[in-house]
């Protein structure tokens, strides 16, 4: 039934749907075209049956009939109204078919993620501990500060004591300085709210000097690791030293034989004899990300 002065019929579901994500309206289009078929929501009865009716908009007064034989003249008529704008997702109660949208998510956080860290790289000359630590420092997504034991104790330039020259009360009485002085270095940069990865050359037969002592100069929460390749590979980079970090071999073999007593110790240990600085930084991230989250080593 059609209405005089009531509004257009509003779209229907399936017009409705086929504009979702779209915001194109079924407005009249700009240049005098005429407007978008949309289709209305009460579809054709079959041949032969009364379809449902629309409802009926607001009817005003009926207009003063003329005398008989006469129509009222019409009155004024407003400009036409637009059509609805489509919707932009599925209508309330919505049950048909799967309806989609892009969303944009975080990306996934891997690993140590934005944790606040002091970590101990553990391990023998040659290793690898020093370019490792500095790798995966680099490479973290929050502030963390790489603190290398030998660094430290080359600061002292007059009286150097070099272990390559004989290992006495002088040169371990400037290893403990230096370790003292990691340390403090690391307390500061943790209550700054900045991780930082040390490393060193700790004994296992050395409780109270080696890993006991970090712990007392940085806090129970360090995480030590152990990076302990294969002896040729060790042999292989010490041999590619210079100056006073390159020891020989026979020191190299032996302070290798001694870290063998971390095996059974309860440290994570990583050998990397076959991995590359990338993939031991990779590593090392995983390992670090079970110890924090209370899971065994892989």
């Amino acid at each position: 039934m059609q209405h005089g002065m009531g509004a257009p019929m509003p779209p229907n579901e399936a017009a409705g749907q086929a504009h979702w994500g779209t915001g194109a309206p079924g407005a009249r289009a700009q240049g005098g075209h005429p407007p978008v078929p949309v289709h209305h929501p009460y579809p054709a009865p079959p041949a032969g049956q009364p379809g449902p009716s629309a409802p009926a908009a607001p009817q005003g007064p009926p207009a003063h009939p003329g005398p008989q034989g006469h129509q009222a003249p019409a009155g004024p008529q407003g400009p036409p109204v637009p059509h609805a704008p489509a919707p932009q997702g599925p209508p309330p109660g919505w049950s048909g078919g799967q309806v989609t949208s892009h969303i944009t998510l975080p990306p996934a956080v891997t690993g140590t993620g934005g944790a606040t860290l002091a970590v101990l790289l553990i391990g023998p000359a040659g290793a690898g501990k020093t370019t490792v630590a500095r790798h995966w420092a680099t490479r973290r997504p929050v502030p963390t500060a790489h603190i290398s034991l030998d660094d430290v104790r080359e600061w002292v330039c007059s009286g150097f004591a070099d272990p390559q020259s004989g290992w006495n009360e002088n040169s371990e009485a400037q290893y403990r300085l230096a370790r003292r002085t990691c340390g403090f270095a690391a307390r500061n940069f943790l209550a700054n709210g900045i991780s930082c990865i040390l490393d060193d050359a700790v004994f296992p037969d050395w409780p109270v000097v080696g890993l006991g002592g970090w712990k007392r100069h940085v806090g129970p929460g360090l995480l030590p690791v152990v990076l302990l390749p294969g002896l040729d590979i060790v042999l292989e980079r010490n041999a590619e030293r210079s100056g006073n970090r390159r020891l020989a071999d026979e020191e190299v073999a032996a302070i290798h034989g001694r870290m063998a007593g971390w095996y059974g110790s309860g440290l994570p240990i990583i050998d990397n004899s076959t991995y590359d600085v990338e993939t031991t930084a990779r590593v090392l991230d995983d390992v670090l990300a079970r110890a924090i989250s209370g899971r065994p080593p892989a």
